[in-house]
């Protein structure tokens, strides 16, 4: 009697099915994962405005006054005692000794497969209350970005 072995292995439409699925979980992740790679190198920009906002407030505690503005992220350096790194965004600040500073970050270098992004700035702007209590708020063209701005 002749016994029949049924051949092992996957049949074409099972890996037409598997191929189906890759391909849906490929559609749906690349973007995803775009996506959260430019708030990871936006996270670099924020972190250093965060610095150079420390400084402008401990600067603004000791002296009683708004620090002058600085072109660029050596005038930063060299005025506020903070190093402001250049890989992502140039950044400025604005304001002089009456008025309230502002962080601005033009963002540079971030993303080729966006590059909406790259140009746009980004603005840390600080304000006081009566008692000469710091309080910051994010804007700048960005805010066309809603997804990447800063949390409040």
């Amino acid at each position: 009697m002749l016994i029949r072995r049924r051949e092992k292995g996957f049949t074409l439409i099972e890996l037409l099915i598997v191929i189906a699925i890759i391909g849906i979980l490929a559609a749906i992740a690349i973007p995803m994962y775009r996506a959260q790679t430019l708030k990871a190198k936006l996270s670099e920009v924020t972190n250093a405005m965060s610095s150079i906002a420390s400084a402008v407030a401990t600067f603004y505690q000791e002296n009683n006054l708004w620090p002058t503005a600085n072109a660029d992220a050596a005038a930063i350096g060299a005025g506020l005692g903070v190093f402001a790194p250049t890989g992502r965004a140039s950044f400025s600040t604005a304001g002089s000794a009456n008025v309230a500073t502002q962080i601005v970050a033009t963002i540079a270098n971030i993303s080729a497969s966006n590059p909406t992004i790259n140009g746009c700035t980004l603005i840390l702007a600080a304000t006081t209350d009566a008692g000469g209590a710091i309080t910051w708020s994010w804007g700048g063209t960005l805010s066309t970005q809603a997804a990447y701005m800063p949390k409040q």
